[in-house]
Order: C-alpha cells, then sequence, then structure tokens
C-alpha cells in the first residue's frame, strides 16, 4: 500500500496559498455585490411592488432551482453566443456573475424573512408615535433584523468560499485551479486534494470562529 507523501503535501501548501487571495477576492467581491442585490429584493418582496414583485418571484425561483455550475456555463459559453458584447467576458467576471445572482437568490429570502419576522406591533407603535418609515426601518426594524439576519448570511459567505471551487471549469487558476493543475503533473492526486481539502476547511473553520464573535456581540444587548 502507498504511502501518503507528507513531504509533498507539504510543499505545495505554499504554492496553494499562492493563489488563495484571489479565492478570497471573487468571494468577497460576489458576497458584497449579492447582499446588495437580495436587500433590493427583499425589499421588493416585503413591498409587494407591483410588476416588480413578479420578476422578483421569478428571479429568485430560477437562481434557487437551477444547479450553480449550470449559472456558471450559461454565463460564460452560453450568453456570449446571443449577446457578442459578452464574448469579452473572461472566467474571472462570469464566476462573480455566477455566484452574486446564484447566492443573492437565496439571501433575498433570508433577509426578507427576518424583516417580516419584527414584531408588527413594534412598527406600529413607532408609526403612531410619528416616525417616518425611514426612521422605522433604519431605527426599529433593521437593527433586529440584522441580528437575525447576520448567522445566516455569514453562512452564506462561507458556502460561497467553497463555491469558488467550481470557477476551475471556467478556466480560472484559483485555489481549485492550482491543485488540480498541481495533481495532474505530480500524479499525487490524494495528497494534492487532501491539502486543498484541509486548506479550505482552516478557512472554513476561522470564519466559523468570528460568526460565533460577532453573534455574541450583537446578542449582548438582549442578555442584559
Amino acid at each position: 500500500m502507498a504511502i501518503l507523501d507528507v513531504g509533498y503535501m507539504v510543499e505545495l501548501l505554499p504554492i496553494l496559498l499562492r493563489y488563495l487571495p484571489l479565492t478570497l477576492q471573487m468571494a468577497a467581491l460576489g458576497m458584497v455585490l449579492a447582499l446588495a442585490l437580495a436587500c433590493a429584493l427583499a425589499v421588493v418582496r416585503v413591498l409587494r411592488i407591483p410588476g416588480l414583485n413578479g420578476a422578483t418571484l421569478l428571479f429568485i425561483s430560477f437562481f434557487r432551482g437551477t444547479p450553480l455550475l449550470v449559472q456558471l456555463f450559461l454565463f460564460y459559453y452560453g450568453l456570449p453566443q446571443i449577446f457578442s458584447a459578452l464574448t469579452q467576458i473572461n472566467g474571472i467576471t462570469a464566476a462573480i456573475m455566477g455566484l452574486t445572482l446564484h447566492f443573492a437568490a437565496y439571501m433575498a429570502e433570508s433577509i426578507r424573512a427576518a424583516i417580516v419576522g419584527v414584531d408588527r406591533s413594534q412598527t406600529e407603535a413607532a408609526l403612531a408615535i410619528g416616525m417616518t418609515r425611514g426612521q422605522l426601518m433604519r431605527r426599529i426594524v433593521l437593527p433586529q433584523a440584522t441580528r437575525v439576519a447576520v448567522p445566516t448570511l455569514m453562512n452564506y459567505f462561507i458556502d460561497m468560499i467553497k463555491a469558488t471551487s467550481l470557477a476551475f471549469t471556467l478556466g480560472v487558476t484559483e485555489l481549485m485551479g492550482a491543485t488540480q493543475k498541481e495533481a495532474a503533473g505530480s500524479f499525487l492526486y490524494f495528497e494534492a486534494f487532501i491539502t486543498v481539502a484541509l486548506l479550505y476547511w482552516g478557512i472554513v473553520e476561522l470564519l466559523a470562529w468570528l460568526q460565533r464573535r460577532l453573534e455574541a456581540r450583537l446578542n449582548e444587548a438582549y442578555q442584559r
């Protein structure tokens, strides 16, 4: 039975770490864009804006109901056939687009649920004392909704980091793409993939620790 080549794994780790910034950048940019889009979609869903509400439901249904890999291929290979302007799109841009729209669909429902979950009596009381709807959202609804939504949104960010591994199917040499190339050159597939798995695991555990700290901080005001 072959012995695990630990030496190769140790040598491979710094090589893979060179590609970690690209993975994190794609996830961070995708998260920012997805969060902005999700907030807009959630507001449309909460207010039930005529016309936009139906389009929003269709958007959420499509991006939640189809695999992320299919969406990435659609953006990178499919749409350029219809829109010639998209032929200039590269793999990184297509990956960020796919991550943004895919996770925005999920995050929109989480944000909507957090907003709707705020006790209606509080909103009625705020309006009764003369608060505008803008003040109501800023002072009453959003602080409470944020506390509820943050854990779920952090989980989506963790999922997004792992989902960036699909970008290598578009020719992007990120963390997974670099691992694939190194494994193909050395034929030490198990060592290469267990190394990148441990690296992803470490990143996720760090983010999970930060999430717990953030949750504790947000809950301080409710524990007094």
